[in-house]
């Protein structure tokens, strides 16, 4: 968390001095750019068009540079339905980003997530020698929607335009489907698009440990707990007189004077704060 509070600091620090980075509506662009790249594969039957936009270690070592930057624009899904609702999604949840963060530093948390899954990228073919890697951006853009979660995470949104679900118990769905893509896949690419949301966001998970840590730790003190425990020991404490307002009695305060009134039915006592101001005893 420690880390994160500092690249934020840094990244806040870089944006104010340079007030014109970043790409205002990015993630228009890059919903446009998925929706073009989508509608051009269904007019090329080789499917070399998408082949040639995936990210791949071994065609860009070969020169083939622009790789670097067009994997944003392949598309998530084949399925023109499922792809329209992606789509969707991520220029919501990127706009709402951006007003938040700003065009700087909302270009700066898509740009670094780009740079990790790049490094993973290489250092997966480095390490698996004579597989060729494909990768696209997917996990990116389903990790923005755990940092529109940290910010908004009551908001309510329409699953499948007519069911209300609130953000954070679909990002908790979004995060088990980076479990089971890790456990199924044997891939940890979705752990970059996790390690690019903790850079940003990891610090406002602080008080969610916090109390996860006030739940588990035996010496942190339960304020309601010791409330009722010390109102208990109060009223088993030997005393002559208790004001039936306050609480108050001979006991705890020795100096303070107490009546009974006259006008209540039965015995009852006050204090001198309470004998003139309180509602009478009817029974």
């Amino acid at each position: 968390m420690k880390i994160s509070e500092s690249f934020n600091r840094a990244a806040d620090r870089f944006c104010m001095r340079h007030p014109r980075f970043g790409i205002p509506r990015l993630m228009m662009y890059i919903v446009i750019g998925n929706a073009a790249v989508y509608l051009l594969s269904m007019m090329d039957t080789t499917g070399a068009l998408v082949y040639y936009l995936y990210l791949s270690p071994q065609f860009i070592l070969r020169g083939q540079l622009w790789r670097l930057i067009t994997f944003v624009f392949v598309p998530q899904s084949g399925n023109l339905i499922f792809l329209a609702i992606f789509l969707y999604f991520y220029y919501f949840i990127g706009s709402s980003l951006e007003r938040e963060w700003g065009s700087g530093k909302f270009t700066l948390y898509y740009l670094c997530g780009m740079a990790l899954t790049v490094i993973y990228t290489f250092l997966a073919a480095l390490i698996h020698r004579g597989a060729f890697i494909f990768t696209g951006a997917g996990y990116i853009n389903m990790s923005m929607f755990f940092a529109f979660a940290t910010l908004y995470p009551e908001q309510r949104v329409l699953l499948f335009f007519f069911i209300p679900v609130k953000v954070k118990w679909l990002a908790y769905a979004d995060a088990a489907f980076f479990l089971i893509s890790m456990i199924s896949g044997r891939t940890l690419l979705p752990l970059v698009g996790v390690l690019n949301y903790l850079l940003f966001c990891g610090y406002m998970l602080r008080p969610f440990f916090s109390r996860l840590k006030w739940r588990s730790s035996p010496n942190v003190v339960n304020f309601n707990r010791e409330v009722k425990k010390a109102r208990r020991d109060s009223e088993n404490t030997a005393f002559r007189r208790k004001c039936a307002v306050c609480g108050r009695t001979d006991t705890d305060y020795p100096d303070l004077e107490f009546r009974y009134c006259s006008r209540c039915s039965g015995y009852h006592c006050f204090c001198l704060d309470h004998i003139n101001n309180h509602v009478h005893f009817t029974e």
